[in-house]
């Protein structure tokens, strides 16, 4: 009685043992199933992580670089850009120097033009003055000649007269060539050439030395003067000249193609004057003017002594 009370209780434990244990295997299965499809997902997501990362990291990478190149390419450009404008700024104080250096050269120009036209009409004005002078004179020779001829009819009287006409006509001729020389602050006629120190020769009044100096810092010897060729500047016709006179040394810079250089001697009241008519490359030509008072003065002194 005993052991048939229990036998359904005995079967539905082990009814409720099998179902239990078919439950465990339906779960066993059920999570196998559902690890196989997880675990690459989860390396494939890795990867694709991984993938992200490194992209990430390239870009970074290229990023950097670029951004320096960026940067360097900026500050050699701003380095250019500063020596073009040291560049420019040094053209420009020396653009603005040689302005002014021309404003000045200019300025000189232009009084010398002042003053050469202020020569150049009184030239002008002794010229005619003196040609009517000389027509006055031509005039009256002719009256006298006529005069004469009527009254002497011998031939020596003809050729003595026409003797004193062809005198007045050179003298005539001989002027009007003076006339065309530019005269000096102190009077003199400036030759610009060989023919025209042989015509101031002529006239009798000064002692013209005619001198070339090749060379820079050599000094040489003209009349009674040392001349030494400091500088020539061709472009502007101008030259520098050191000169001792008496063992007296004076410079005298930039002084321009046919501007005489007056100078004094013991004992003389008269200036003696140097002038340089032709400039070329390193080499100088020109000529010394000595009053004949000056040397019959110069003379009388050491004959003196």
């Amino acid at each position: 009685m005993h052991a048939s009370f229990y036998a359904p209780v005995n079967a539905a434990f082990a009814q409720y043992g099998r179902g239990e244990k078919a439950n465990m295997s339906d779960e066993n299965t059920e999570y196998r199933s559902g690890s196989s499809w997880q675990l690459p997902a989860i390396i494939v997501l890795g990867l694709i992580a991984l993938g992200g990362l490194g992209f990430g990291w390239n870009a970074s990478s290229k990023l950097d670089s670029t951004q320096q190149a960026v940067q360097a390419s900026l500050k050699t450009t701003q380095q250019s850009v500063q020596q073009d404008m040291t560049s420019l700024k040094d053209r420009l104080a020396q653009d603005e120097k040689a302005n002014t250096d021309l404003q000045g050269d200019l300025k000189v120009v232009t009084d010398k033009l002042k003053i050469t036209q202020g020569q150049l009409k009184k030239a002008r004005v002794e010229a005619a003055k003196l040609n009517d002078e000389t027509n006055q004179k031509v005039t009256a020779l002719d009256t006298s000649v006529h005069s004469e001829l009527a009254t002497k009819a011998s031939s020596d009287d003809v050729k003595t007269v026409d003797t004193k006409v062809v005198g007045v006509r050179t003298d005539l001729d001989t002027t009007r060539e003076d006339l065309k020389m530019a005269k000096s602050e102190m009077g003199t006629l400036i030759a610009r050439n060989h023919d025209e120190i042989d015509q101031l020769r002529r006239l009798g009044e000064r002692d013209y030395t005619e001198f070339t100096i090749d060379g820079r810092n050599r000094p040489q010897k003209v009349a009674n003067v040392t001349v030494e060729l400091k500088g020539v500047s061709e472009k502007r016709n101008s030259f520098s000249v050191a000169m001792t006179v008496e063992d007296k040394r004076f410079l005298k810079r930039n002084r321009a193609a046919n501007e005489p250089i007056f100078f004094y001697t013991s004992g003389t009241h008269i200036p003696e004057e140097i002038v340089i008519n032709k400039i070329g490359k390193n080499t100088i030509s020109g000529y010394v003017s000595i009053p004949k008072v000056n040397s019959q003065t110069a003379a009388a002194t050491k004959s003196g002594n």
